[in-house]
C-alpha cells in the first residue's frame, strides 16, 4: 500500500479532482510500465513471520537496503520504506515486503528493475537469516502471528475492515499481489482500456492463482487472495459495472471516489482517523470532527490509494487481480497488458473480445474464477481457452510494438511463463497441491524451501 502522496495544495472545486485524473494523459511516446510486487519474508529456521524489530526483522531488512541507495522514508521514528530514482519499497501492514517500480519504457526495463530488487534483497536477507516467498496468501501462518507494521494508516484500517466485510484483516495481512500500471493518452483510450481491463482481469487472475493454501492445508481455491476480494469492502472494490455504462468518464469516477468511504486523514506526520465518512462530506466541510480542515489535493491522492477495484484509475490504470508468484513470471503479467494496452491493433482486438460480454458474465466468471481458474466456463469455452486468446493479442502487439534490449530481442519472450501455464491447461496452484499431496506428503513446509525466492 501507497506511502502519504504529494499532489498539491487547496481543493478549490470539483474540477479540480477532475484534472488530477486528467492529467495523467499521455502522448504515445511517453507512456510508461510501472510494475508492483509484494512478497512475503520470514525466518529461514521457523518458517515464521518476522517482527519489525529484533535483529532479523522488517527494521533491519529495511536499514540493510539502504546501502543500495534507498532513501529513507519514515513515520515517527521508523523506517517504513525507501525511494530511489522513481521507484519505492514499502510494507504492507503484516510486513510484506512490496517494490513499486520507477515509470520506465520497456519491459525489458522493468523485469532489469525486478531483477536488480532481487538481487539486493538477496545479500540482505542472506545476511539476516530471512527467506522470500511469492504466493497470493500466507500458505500457513495464522492472523495472531503476523506482526503488525508501525503504520498509522494500518490501525485505522484493521479496527474498521470488520464492520464492512469478513476478509479484511485477512487482505491486509496474509495476501500478496502484484500490479502493472499503465498509461492512458486521453479520456476515450482511459475509458477503453478500463473496459477491457476490467473484463479481463478474472483471466489474468487465472494466469497467475497461486493461493490454494490456508492454515496449511489446501482451502478449496486456486486464488484465495481474489476470493478474499469478494467480501473485503464492497463499497471499494469489485467488477464497477458502470464503467461499461454510456458517458463513462473522469467525472464519472470522480463521482464514485467522492462517496466511497474515507480511511483518514494525514497531517503534520500523523494520521487522523476518518473511516466510514465521505470525502464530498469532508470537502463540504459537513464532518464536524475536521470542519476546520482544508481539504488539499493531497488528501484527494491519498483517498484513490484506498480505493480497491479490479481496476483503478488514478493518473494511470492498475490492474490489480493477480496472485504474487515466481520470480520469473512477475515480468510476464506487466508484459501481458503492455501487449494489450500500448498497441492499438492489439487493444482494438481485446475490445472486439469482450465488447458484448454482458454485466451478468463478466461477474460470473469473476465469482468462479478464485475457485476453477482455468476450468471457469463461459459462454461455449472456458476461461483456459480466453486466456490463450489474450496471449496472443498481447504478444501480437509486443511484436509490433518492437521493443528490444541491447542483444535485439523483443518483450514477447516475457509471456512465455504465462504461455506455458495456458498451454499446458493447469495453473501454479494446481501445481503446488500436487506437489503437495505426492511429493510433500501433505505437508507444506516444503514450500518454504523449494519456493524462496532468494
Amino acid at each position: 500500500m501507497s506511502i502519504p502522496q504529494s499532489a498539491g495544495g487547496p481543493i478549490t472545486g470539483k474540477a479540480d479532482l477532475i484534472e488530477h485524473l486528467s492529467s495523467g494523459s499521455k502522448p504515445r511516446e511517453q507512456w510508461r510500465i510501472g510494475t508492483e510486487h509484494e512478497k512475503f519474508v520470514y525466518d529461514l529456521k521457523t518458517f515464521r513471520p518476522v517482527p519489525y524489530e529484533g535483529a532479523n526483522g522488517i527494521r533491519a531488512l529495511l536499514e540493510g537496503m539502504t546501502r543500495f541507495g534507498w532513501e529513507p522514508v519514515k513515520e515517527g521514528p521508523h523506517i517504513i520504506g525507501g525511494y530511489q530514482n522513481g521507484a519505492s519499497i514499502s510494507l504492507e501492514p503484516g510486513g510484506q515486503f512490496e517494490l513499486s517500480g520507477a515509470a520506465l519504457k520497456t519491459v525489458h526495463a522493468t523485469c532489469a528493475e525486478v531483477n536488480t530488487h532481487q538481487e539486493q534483497v538477496r545479500e540482505v536477507c542472506k545476511e539476516l537469516g530471512l527467506g522470500v516467498l511469492g504466493l497470493g496468501f500466507a500458505p500457513d501462518w495464522t492472523l495472531d502471528e503476523v506482526p503488525i507494521m508501525p503504520k498509522g494508516r494500518y490501525k485505522i484500517m484493521r479496527d474498521y475492515m470488520p464492520k464492512v466485510g469478513g476478509y479484511g484483516r485477512e487482505m491486509m495481512f496474509r495476501t500478496c499481489t502484484v500490479q502493472v500500471n499503465l498509461d492512458f493518452a486521453n479520456e476515450a483510450d482511459m475509458v477503453k482500456k478500463f473496459r477491457v481491463g476490467l473484463a479481463l482481469q478474472p483471466v489474468s487472475t487465472a494466469l497467475l492463482a497461486n493461493s490454494p493454501f490456508r492454515a496449511g492445508k489446501p482451502n478449496g481455491f486456486l486464488s484465495y487472495r481474489s476470493h478474499i476480494w469478494t467480501d473485503v469492502d464492497n463499497a471499494r472494490a469489485g467488477m464497477l459495472p458502470w464503467v461499461f455504462d454510456d458517458g463513462m468518464s473522469f467525472e464519472r469516477y470522480v463521482d464514485y471516489a467522492l462517496d466511497v468511504p474515507m480511511y483518514f486523514l494525514y497531517r503534520d506526520g500523523k494520521y487522523i482517523d476518518m473511516a466510514g465518512k465521505s470525502f464530498r462530506h469532508f470537502l463540504e466541510h459537513k464532518i464536524p470532527e475536521v470542519k476546520d480542515v482544508e481539504p488539499t489535493m493531497a488528501d484527494w491522492a491519498d483517498h484513490l490509494t484506498t480505493i480497491f477495484p479490479e481496476v483503478r484509475l488514478k493518473k494511470f490504470l492498475e490492474m490489480r487481480g493477480s496472485d504474487a508468484g515466481a520470480w520469473r513470471r512477475i515480468c510476464g503479467m506487466p508484459a501481458l497488458w503492455v501487449g494489450i494496452y500500448y498497441d492499438q491493433v492489439a487493444l482494438d482486438a481485446a475490445w472486439d473480445m469482450v465488447k458484448d460480454w454482458t454485466c451478468e458474465e463478466r461477474q460470473a466468471m469473476r465469482d468462479a474464477v478464485p475457485r476453477l481458474a482455468f476450468k471457469t466456463p463461459f459462454r461455449d469455452t472456458n476461461v483456459g481457452e480466453l486466456a490463450k486468446r489474450m496471449i496472443d493479442i498481447s504478444a501480437d502487439g509486443l511484436r509490433r510494438r518492437a521493443a528490444q534490449d541491447s542483444i535485439g530481442t523483443t518483450e514477447e519472450g516475457f509471456l512465455t511463463p504465462l504461455r506455458e501455464m495456458a498451454t499446458r491447461g493447469y495453473t501454479r496452484a494446481e501445481e503446488l497441491l500436487d506437489r503437495y499431496r505426492n511429493s510433500w506428503g501433505g505437508d507444506i513446509r516444503p514450500i518454504f524451501k523449494e519456493y524462496n525466492f532468494l
